[in-house]
């Protein structure tokens, strides 16, 4: 089954065709670092990273590059607000962006271009524009004519008289046609500036991504990511001055745009004071539920940003979490009764791979098995589909409700149970590589370490305790072990089969 993505050149679906060596490259817009990352920046890099872990899961190798915009009028005029050098800005929130991306899980980009390190390449693709007759130079300042290159507007689907209208830009009698965009703009008095052909001045912002894409990943590009208010005019004069650059050639085979992280019906935006920074959110919520959030819709819908929203994902994530553990937790059971070999992860290679798992068990774990299958082939024909994550995770949870009927029907026991059991973990595993929603906390995947284990133990010794606390009816003692789990972060459940427990920060 092909991978199809939703191309907003063509305005429809695609078939992905791999390129030659089956190397992908991918391009995504980064933030421009004159304020702190809020959390409507954290939509590209996350879709981002789950794109390149699916179609590196497929086999295939995929580059990366992520740019940070380090100059700006913004930097500059945050700069001379707190009295300091416009890189010192740069630099604190590059650094800031940085923690977040790692805390996020995010460490699939391969390289983090910024504007201020391409100079020399972006003066020589200024001048080579200008050489070939796209560009313009005014008292100091370089223009790119949009007349000269036949495919304007096909990104937006704007005409050019449309935009000779004087809809979204600014007029400028020095220009040749209002829809002209700045190359090159001359230096201003307590600027920073770099020495040009045309005189000191820094470089517009379209012709920047232009520069980095094709310094670090060539042409064509074969993903380009960002938000849709890039579309136009960032994008749209990306594609005009990088294929006039490269004598028409095509710069972007697939382009993809997620939809926006709104706050009263507005997009959430530094510059329009509405937002919420990403750190916030993650010490309050955490990593997990921050991807489950913004997986649970599709790339391409608008999200809309609310403590309400928020707590819906945290408590359906925990609802997968829950049964994630549950899953583990009956494995270890089931190693320890001598019904399969310890540790999860056993037998999860065949099971992945869509091999059959022995046929031994009863109609509940013949049941779990089919679910499995089922889930797995259900993940992939979302991911496959444009990459619908809110479906990739809906798969999920169907196969959460057979894990828990399984386990809760007392279905989990003998090498059959066993062997179903590890099928369905084959796929959580196999999906959460991907998406990243599950923690691996000292209630997952850390068991192995030496301090987990003590973890890990004395936990268990804590509601051995309390268990032989509510067998003589001392209500007292065993609220107080419940309740002081509970502020260490550890959820107890009390299950047929004994007490569950996950920790939950």
């Amino acid at each position: 089954m092909p991978v199809k993505v939703y191309n907003t050149l063509s305005g429809t679906k695609e078939t992905v065709q791999p390129p030659p060596g089956g190397r992908f490259t991918m391009y995504t817009c980064g933030p421009t670092v004159y304020d702190s990352t809020h959390a409507g920046h954290l939509i590209p890099p996350i879709v981002g990273d789950v794109v390149k872990r699916y179609l590196r899961s497929l086999g295939y190798e995929v580059y990366w590059a992520h740019n940070f915009t380090d100059v700006e009028d913004k930097i500059i005029r945050r700069a001379q607000e707190e009295g300091t050098t416009p890189e010192a800005i740069a630099e604190r929130y590059i650094a800031e962006y940085l923690e977040v991306l790692e805390d996020l899980g995010i460490d699939t980009v391969d390289v983090f271009p910024r504007v201020s390190q391409h100079m020399d390449d972006i003066i020589a693709m200024i001048q080579a524009l200008v050489d070939k007759g796209y560009a313009y130079a005014v008292d100091g300042d370089v223009y790119f004519d949009v007349t000269r290159f036949p495919g304007y507007g096909k990104l937006s689907r704007r005409s050019l008289d449309e935009l000779e209208a004087g809809a979204r830009v600014q007029v400028d009698e020095r220009k040749r046609n209002p829809a002209d965009f700045a190359l090159w703009k001359s230096a201003k008095p307590g600027e920073p500036s770099w020495p040009s052909p045309w005189g000191p001045g820094r470089p517009g912002w379209h012709i920047e991504c232009s520069v980095m894409a094709y310094k670090h990943l060539g042409y064509p590009v074969d993903f380009h990511g960002g938000g849709i208010d890039l579309i136009f005019p960032h994008h749209e004069n990306e594609i005009a001055q990088s294929e006039a650059f490269n004598d028409g050639r095509p710069f972007v085979r697939y382009w993809l745009h997620n939809g926006l992280l709104k706050m009263d019906a507005e997009k959430m935006s530094k510059s329009l004071g509405n937002f919420v920074s990403a750190r916030e959110l993650l010490d309050r919520y955490g990593p997990a539920v921050l991807r489950f959030y913004v997986l649970s819709h599709h790339y391409r819908s608008p999200r809309e940003f609310s403590e309400a929203r928020l707590e819906e994902a945290r408590r359906a994530q925990r609802r997968l979490q829950a049964a994630y553990d549950g899953l583990r937790d009956a494995l270890d059971r089931a190693a320890a009764a001598g019904d399969g070999p310890p540790g999860a992860a056993a037998g999860a290679g065949s099971a992945a791979a869509g091999g059959e798992v022995a046929a031994a068990g009863g109609d509940g774990a013949a049941a779990l098995r089919a679910a499995a299958r089922e889930a797995r082939e259900a993940y992939h024909a979302a991911m496959r589909d444009d990459f619908n994550t809110a479906e990739a995770i809906a798969a999920l949870f169907d196969l959460a409700h057979a894990v828990n009927t399984c386990i809760h029907r007392g279905e989990a026991s003998g090498p059959g149970g066993a062997e179903a059991l590890r099928a369905a973990l084959a796929v959580f595993d196999e999906a959460d590589a991907v998406l990243g929603i599950l923690r691996r906390g000292p209630a997952a995947a850390a068991r192995d370490d030496g301090l987990q284990r003590v973890v890990d133990g004395l936990v268990e010794l804590l509601l051995q305790v309390r268990e032989e606390a509510r067998q003589e009816r001392d209500w007292v003692r065993a609220d107080r072990i419940r309740d002081g789990l509970t502020r260490l972060g550890f959820v107890v459940e009390d299950t047929p089969a004994g007490p569950r427990w996950r920790w939950e920060p």
